[in-house]
């Protein structure tokens, strides 16, 4: 009996864990077809979920927040991205003329 009660709370305790992992999957999720229903292919940018304290480490622009704002996702550019512009001579981030 109080093994069957302590595996129930073990599991009461670690469940909010577990979904606070899908619920950042699931936003970064949210926010990739945004970006890719927006016109710029998945191949393009790279979201990552990091701790808060690593934030500046990423390098990128958070676009999003989730584990109860424990996480931020972060939005990066590729290669691919960056090869692109290089060719056809723009960027979203260059100065106005």
């Amino acid at each position: 009996m109080k093994k069957t009660l302590l595996a129930g709370l073990a599991i009461l305790t670690l469940a909010p864990l577990a979904a606070q992992a899908a619920s950042c999957e699931s936003i970064k999720a949210d926010i990739a077809q945004k970006i890719a229903a927006n016109g710029l292919p998945e191949t393009h940018f790279k979201l990552d979920i990091v701790p808060n304290d690593q934030v500046d480490k990423a390098g990128g622009q958070v676009v999003g927040h989730c584990g109860n704002d424990s996480q931020k996702i972060v939005y990066t550019k590729t290669a691919e991205a960056l090869d692109e512009n290089a060719k056809t001579g723009t960027s979203q981030d260059a100065p106005a003329q």
